[in-house]
């Protein structure tokens, strides 16, 4: 896309008349609101990706500290079919509230 200046550059002069200017304006308002417009579209899901793979994430770290306690205390593993189907739920549930749909 060119710059309003660019558009103009061998015709400055048009850019002090009136129809110009309003002509410009109103091209900038249309440019703001086509940002915001991508900017809501995409920042719902986006966010709600980015929350659920840090919430997936922070599990998994706890999952690996536990681990590492149980190894060195020698305590039983923990119960990773339980977590894994927790982790599953969570991630179907996020994405219904979000309406993404992963397949």
């Amino acid at each position: 896309m060119k710059s309003i200046r660019e558009i103009f550059r061998n015709n400055r002069d048009l850019l002090e008349e009136s129809e110009v200017q309003q002509l410009v304006s109103y091209c900038e308002e249309l440019q703001d609101e086509i940002i915001e417009l991508k900017f809501q579209k995409t920042e719902n899901k986006e966010l709600a990706l980015i929350d659920m793979i840090k919430e997936v994430i922070k599990g998994c770290e706890a999952l690996d500290k536990e681990q590492m306690e149980h190894e060195r205390f020698g305590y039983d593993a923990p119960d990773y079919k339980s977590t894994v189907s927790y982790l599953q739920r969570y991630i179907h549930s996020r994405c219904r509230e979000e309406k993404i749909w992963i397949g």
